[in-house]
């Protein structure tokens, strides 16, 4: 996992550190003795750090020093903080695996769940992901619990799906909630409608968040385009006001938001490489990579475009093993870290609903990557965040 291996003698510290590089690194300390735990830790210079761990000890210092305990270092050079975060993550993943969740402090993601294994299926807010493969469909990762709560509920004012959160065992005599007395739901705990209609009301709400609202906004702007070719101004105008209201919801809805089972992406990254960026790649929810890709083409590439050296170098990542869904999580948790932050480093780009990455809009990402520039407007930013 780990690229470069150099053995610590404290007597030869100064060719040591010469040969350490002063770059962001992760790294990994062994001592003699196999039965000790080693030390994982991520840096932003490599160099300086093992100064301060493995340096002569000044008198009366209260600093973690380690230079006679410390025989092996092994280490990987990162281009950025992303790459030093998830490789550290799966560094301390294999080394403890029992207690890496508890040294990683990884904040589980806040996600919408559809849950369609019930008998009258319902929306949920939840920070766990059931089984992989199951009916159920989950959402996110949205940036908190009050986020998704919040994005759920005003979504599901425009339909009549339930909002109670027990198994229902539909009985007439029921007298129903505030939500069935309001016309909000079909109330199917009372059979106030048949188990077809409530089935069909949950298809728009997975169709709605499936395609991350546009269903929805389609329906209603057919809707009133009929009311106003019928020359029903006053209906035209009612439904005008329905789609005023869900275009807000949706246009703020951050651009990381996809059903998990579809969440593909490619994430661009400054390399350790010269003359490089780093791809990672982002399958259901998975990240992969880093894959080294370079700027310049070389001599038997030189007549490719650069879009067909991308989906090259795409087509070299190895196939994403099943994983667990605890796995997935952690996953998001990293993604949803990275992508959240008041600014970041790299560029992120969804893949479309037919799977397909905006290649054009790719090309122009890997040179402001390399460069350091800016990323343009829309280039998997949140609405109303800037990355300077």
């Amino acid at each position: 996992m780990l690229t470069e291996r150099l053995e610590f003698v404290p007597d030869q510290d100064a060719e040591f550190f010469a040969a350490v590089p002063a770059a962001p690194a992760v790294f990994l300390l062994r001592g003699d003795d196999p039965a000790s735990d080693p030390y994982v830790s991520k840096t932003a210079n490599l160099r300086r750090r093992l100064q301060r761990l493995l340096g002569i000890p000044t008198e009366q210092s209260k600093r973690l020093n380690l230079r006679d305990r410390v025989r092996w270092i092994e280490y990987s050079p990162t281009g950025s903080d992303f790459e030093s975060g998830f490789l550290l993550y799966k560094l301390l993943r294999a080394t403890f695996p029992q207690t890496y969740a508890s040294r990683l402090r990884l904040r589980p993601s806040p996600l919408v769940k559809l849950h369609l294994e019930n008998e009258y299926p319902r929306a949920s807010i939840t920070t766990r992901l059931g089984r992989l493969g199951g009916r159920n469909l989950y959402y996110g990762p949205f940036p908190s619990r009050s986020a998704a709560e919040k994005f759920a509920s005003d979504s599901l004012d425009f339909f009549k799906m339930r909002r109670c959160v027990d198994d229902l065992h539909p009985d007439p005599k029921f007298p129903g909630c505030i939500y069935s007395e309001m016309k909000m739901c079909l109330a199917p705990c009372f059979k106030g409608c048949t188990d077809d209609d409530y089935h069909a009301e949950v298809r728009r709400v997975q169709s709605y968040f499936d395609s991350r609202g546009t269903s929805l906004v389609r329906e209603i702007s057919s809707q009133r385009d009929q009311a106003s070719a019928s020359l029903e101004f006053e209906s035209a105008a009612e439904i005008h006001a329905r789609l005023e209201k869900i275009k807000p919801i949706v246009g703020q809805l951050p651009e990381i938001i996809h059903r998990i089972d579809r969440l593909a992406a490619l994430l661009i990254q400054p390399s350790s490489v010269p003359g490089s960026v780093a791809f990672f790649r982002i399958d259901a929810g998975r990240i992969s990579g880093p894959v080294a890709f370079p700027i310049q083409a070389a001599e038997h590439t030189k007549s490719q475009s650069m879009e067909s050296r991308v989906q090259e170098a795409l087509a070299t990542f190895p196939t994403n093993d099943a994983a667990t869904a605890l796995e997935t999580m952690e996953h998001l948790a990293i993604l949803r870290r990275w992508y959240y932050r008041g600014t970041r480093v790299g560029e992120i780009f969804f893949s479309d609903d037919k799977g397909e990455l905006p290649l054009r809009r790719i090309v122009r990402g890997i040179s402001r990557v390399y460069h350091g520039e800016k990323s343009e407007p829309g280039a998997g930013q949140m609405p109303g965040t800037s990355l300077a």
